[in-house]
């Protein structure tokens, strides 16, 4: 399962714009979800873990950690701001720690009793930042310095923050904000020259310049394929060169690349298991003392020294090896281009034996038959002497040892490591030998050095626990004091004496009073130099200091005499001024346009800001036949109400009346039409003819047309969905001719409450009279069905 933890650079100058029109920290944020997608392609990515972390400081920089899932890790990505410091040495830190704070409860390190390349978590870190200069609180720095001390415990017992299954590449962007006419040079990716490459070369990874899109992408590509599960380890010579091959001679002399690399070992997975096995640890570089309480610090990663002379790979039948293939590099090139599949050459750990500096060999480096890579089996302990010993315990003796190979098995076990006893026990149980160690042989680490190793496990532990609860919380707002604006006057720059106020802040002339402006800079703080001045909020007047008293006094005066007109200022608004909010919109900022301009707007109203213009909404003119202001409030007799020609008269857009809903006039009677002088509706009325007259030239012509057969009229009317008004429909459908004269039947005087509900009522029935009648004649007609 590796772990993949993204360090982002969220400093402000991540917010300097490319010629592709986006900042440094949108190409770091699509960088990432790109790498994923990549990623996502194979297999085996199910088990991969993501992490994010920051520039800021801790724990507020850890944004996705070891508990949160897939979507608090996008969330995160997408919310980063650059706002901060190049503080990149304290952030990797950061990223170290977080990797490395569950590795002394699980053992993966097993300090003092070998490195097992078995027992890894494969982390890579990939830091995207812009290559500037780093910037801290204390400075500029032209180095990248990580921090020597930190919270975790037992990071003692590592000279370096990472461990050998953790790498570090760096992606530095260098695009930029103009776009290059010259072309794209071809072939692979550069390293850059920031001050993180050495860092990188140093964990086994490297760094990435990036000038383009197209760069930005092969290297993400080439990212992919790193993600390897293995281990780093320093490979050096020791002792003379090999002896050159027959018919080449030595080109050069001196350091070779070969001589020394720095290179991945792959550590592949049990196919049935799905996690790796083996059986022989690589030995540590000192001797346990059984007397000391503690353990030296040992490096990162080991270095295994090799040599060049030429020896016979030996493997035994029953006896377990561990094989590892190791990356390309110019060693792994050098022992190809030899071709010898049948030799290889010992490796060894300096200090790793009791009375030699080189140690005992522990494996060897060897070509594979093919002569397609190099890989590096480790043995046990000083196996030229075990595997003879074994060897003749299987096939000599049947495994029933005599005392003269006891008594070298017994040398040979003086000679090994003590923490080799309990891989040697497994080893012999796979062997099907008998139990040949004794049960209470001392594995090399004292009682001592175990309880430290525990208390060390338990403060881990608490830790872990520690920071995990921490993670998501948002960082608190730095203390400082609030710029506020108590009243008005100019700016600084607006007032006329400006080139002499200049000149007095300059040395260049005399000094004025020089009077800011607050209001320039409304919403800053002011930063304190005294992180641990706190504000000074006194209940009680003895709790002041003696020393402080004369202070806070004059502070207490100048609070309350320059507050006294703001308070009154604020509070002291006129009644007829409270309500003027057309004065407020005024004065706040443009609103933004609307997402949606087809959306009806909404009126700002004072007191419901949430009102709807009620004219640009559609209505169900089948339920309404005549729509519009209803006057609602207003008196009959009222002549304010009749100006416009009375209700607005619209179409009923329904194919037909259902027959027997009864029709409900508007409240206030209507004008309409009438036949001849002599109806009892007819009144005289002074304006109403003038009125109405004008109404009569504003309508629609097709409104007021008229024909000689009212029975045709009628039909055509109906046929296109629209039938006549109240006012327009005729006593009788027999007349012929008949002359429309407009009149107002709008009574002389207020009518009772009895007689305008009986005049409604009277109205109603005359009209639901005429529809039926038009109704069912439209029903009847030739050609309908029935």
């Amino acid at each position: 399962m590796p772990v993949l933890l993204f360090l982002i650079d969220t400093s402000a100058s991540m917010n300097q714009r490319t010629h592709l029109g986006t900042t440094y920290l949108d190409i770091a944020k699509g960088a990432v979800e790109t790498f994923m997608k990549l990623r996502g392609r194979d297999p085996a990515s199910r088990g991969d873990r993501y992490m994010l972390v920051n520039f800021e400081d801790v724990p507020f920089g850890i944004k996705a950690g070891w508990k949160e899932s897939h979507a608090t890790f996008m969330t995160e990505l997408r919310n980063l701001q650059a706002t901060g410091l190049t503080s990149i040495g304290q952030s990797l830190r950061t990223a170290f720690d977080l990797l490395n704070l569950n590795r002394l409860v699980t053992g993966i390190d097993n300090y003092g009793q070998g490195r097992n390349p078995f027992f890894l978590e494969p982390a890579i870190i990939i830091a995207i930042t812009d290559g500037n200069k780093l910037t801290s609180g204390g400075g500029v720095q032209d180095e990248l310095h990580l921090p020597l001390t930190t919270p975790l415990p037992g990071s003692e017992l590592t000279k370096e923050p990472f461990r050998w299954d953790q790498r570090l590449f760096a992606l530095v962007l260098r695009i930029a904000g103009n776009a290059s006419v010259e072309p794209e040079p071809l072939g692979g990716v550069p390293p850059d020259d920031s001050p993180i490459t050495p860092m990188c070369e140093v964990t086994g990874g490297r760094s990435y310049s990036v000038f383009s899109q197209r760069m930005l992408n092969q290297c993400l590509e080439s990212l992919v394929q790193k993600i390897q599960s293995g281990v780093v380890i320093n490979f050096e010579k020791t002792g003379p060169d090999p002896p050159p091959l027959e018919g080449k001679r030595h080109l050069f002399s001196g350091l070779q690349p070969w001589h020394c690399c720095h290179k991945l070992i792959y550590v592949r997975p049990n196919p049935k298991t799905g996690v790796p096995i083996g059986h022989w640890p690589v030995p540590e570089a000192f001797w346990p003392d059984q007397n000391s309480p503690t353990l030296p610090p040992r490096s990162a990663h080991p270095h295994v020294r090799f040599s060049c002379l030429d020896a016979e790979p030996m493997v035994i039948d029953k006896v377990p090896f561990d094989k590892y293939e190791l990356e390309p590099s110019p060693l792994t090139q050098y022992i190809l281009e030899r071709k010898s599949p049948h030799t290889c050459w010992q490796v060894f750990v300096c200090n790793s034996a009791k009375y030699s500096d080189l140690g005992q060999p522990f494996g060897y480096l060897k070509a594979s038959t093919a002569l397609n890579c190099v890989n590096l089996f480790v043995m046990p302990y000083n196996y030229p002497v075990l595997l003879p010993l074994l060897d003749d315990l299987i096939k000599v003796h049947k495994f029933k040892p005599t005392i003269k190979w006891r008594q070298s098995f017994e040398n040979y076990l003086k000679t090994m490591p003590p923490y080799y006893i309990g891989s040697l026990r497994k080893a012999m149980r796979i062997m099907g030998a008998p139990n040949l160690l004794a049960e209470n042989m001392e594995y090399g680490l004292s009682y001592s050095v175990v309880s430290y190793l525990k208390k060390l496990s338990q403060q881990t532990k608490i830790e872990y626990d520690r920071l995990i609860a921490l993670i998501g919380k948002k960082q608190p707002p730095e203390a400082g004091i609030k710029v506020r604006w108590r009243g008005g006057g100019s700016s600084l720059a607006q007032r006329r004496n400006f080139i002499q106020q200049l000149q007095s802040l300059t040395g260049e002339g005399p000094t004025l009073p020089l009077e800011l402006n607050p209001k320039e800079f409304q919403g800053f703080h002011l930063a304190l130099l005294n992180k641990g001045l706190k504000p000074q909020s006194f209940r009680n007047p003895y709790d002041i200091p003696r020393s402080h008293l004369l202070d806070q006094l004059s502070r207490m005066r100048r609070n309350l005499l320059n507050t006294v007109f703001v308070i009154h200022q604020l509070h002291s608004v006129p009644i007829a001024q409270m309500g003027n909010y057309q004065d407020f919109l005024k004065a706040a900022p443009q609103p933004l346009r609307d997402a949606d301009p087809e959306q009806p707007k909404r009126l700002h109203t004072f007191g419901n800001p949430f009102k709807l213009d009620k004219k640009g909404m559609m209505i169900d003119e089948a339920d309404e036949f005549v729509t519009g202001p209803q006057n609602k409030g207003k008196r009959p007799g009222d002549s304010s109400n009749m100006q416009g020609g009375g209700p607005k008269r619209r179409r009923c857009m329904s194919p037909l009346l259902r027959l027997g809903r009864a029709y409900t006039p508007p409240v206030t009677p209507p004008n309409h039409y009438s036949s001849d002088s002599g109806s009892d509706s007819e009144l005289d009325h002074p304006s109403g003819p003038a009125n109405h007259q004008e109404n009569h030239v504003a309508a629609d012509p097709q409104d007021l047309r008229h024909s000689g057969d009212g029975e045709d009229e009628d039909g055509e009317d109906e046929e296109n969905g629209q039938p006549r008004g109240v006012d327009e429909l005729p006593l009788s459908s027999d007349e012929e001719g008949l002359n429309m004269v407009l009149v107002d039947d709008q009574p002389p005087r207020y009518l009772s409450p009895s007689a305008l509900k009986k005049h409604i009522h009277n109205e109603t029935t005359k009209v639901n009279n005429e529809l039926r009648v038009l109704i069912t004649k439209e029903i009847r007609k030739p050609g309908r069905r029935e």
